[in-house]
């Protein structure tokens, strides 16, 4: 059975300390025998300032984190999604937080743009508006691996359950869902929702977040786990940066959606938006 990895952090400010972190938990998840590794949501950085994502955002195709996304994969023959980074838009003020999917050869295969934006208050001191300085996404992405077939959410995402849906119509396996929920949120609801969204779907999700407190003051709630397609949480990592592990079974999951056939009972279809 295929080994797969979350990675958790708790990224600051300054892109090369967190790669050459992300380095290090990479190595630890290849250590353990991990085959696909998920990194969390802005990875590479936890901004002091919302625009300063735009000052380290590459074009896609280039940049340092992509490259180092692309040499870690290929150096460990591993599948790797690349949590979230700023991917600069032609002709646009703005960025996508966009996760890249690389092989075993280092070739990026998959992108996903982030759909939802989280502009939201979470209570009178805690406030964000992603949609200042990111355009959306308009497009699933589930994709062929060595390990099933893998769609991307990422973390606002999670509240939305006709993506997971429209995933699971196309005949998603597993679920990446690179994050940093909130420390608020997270206590009320990301547990909830992380195996909601697999027993749903009855698909592996493994959710990947930041978890700690940061230098620009944010708290996100870690928590990072690894779900089976009945819901069953087979590991996780409370708080501060590390490493968890699972083995897939699809074999399991092929004969338990054959026992328990909720996607041939379903009366209402969704739209697909397929990459």
């Amino acid at each position: 059975m295929p080994r797969i990895a979350a990675i958790q952090m708790v990224s600051g400010s300054n892109v090369a300390t967190n790669l050459q972190i992300a380095s290090q938990l990479i190595n630890d998840a290849v250590n353990k025998g991990a085959k696909l590794i998920i990194l969390p949501e802005n990875f590479a950085l936890m901004a002091m300032r919302p625009k300063d994502n735009i000052k380290i955002g590459e074009y896609y195709g280039s940049g340092i984190i992509q490259y180092f996304l692309s040499q870690q994969a290929k150096k460990f023959g591993i599948w790797l999604v690349g949590g979230t980074l700023p991917i600069l838009v032609n002709n646009s003020q703005k960025i996508r937080a966009a996760c890249l999917v690389f092989d075993n050869t280092g070739r990026q295969v998959a992108r996903y743009d982030k759909i939802h934006l989280f502009d939201v208050t979470t209570n009178s001191n805690e406030q964000y508006c992603e949609s200042e300085i990111f355009e959306s996404g308009n497009k699933i992405a589930v994709i062929d691996t060595a390990y099933g077939r893998l769609g991307l959410a990422i973390c606002y995402d999670l509240r939305f359950p006709e993506l997971f849906r429209c995933m699971l119509s196309i005949g998603v396996d597993l679920i990446a869902l690179p994050a940093a929920f909130t420390a608020t949120t997270g206590k009320a609801h990301w547990e909830i929702l992380v195996r909601a969204r697999a027993i749903e779907n009855l698909c592996y999700i493994i959710a990947s977040n930041q978890g700690g407190y940061h230098v620009n003051g944010r708290e996100t709630y870690g928590n990072s786990m690894i779900v089976d397609p009945w819901g069953v949480v087979l590991t996780r990592l409370n708080r501060g940066a590390g490493v968890i592990c699972a083995d897939i079974d699809l074999e399991q999951q092929a004969n338990l959606r054959y026992k328990f056939p909720v996607s041939e009972h379903r009366k209402v279809q969704c739209q697909l938006l397929i990459t």
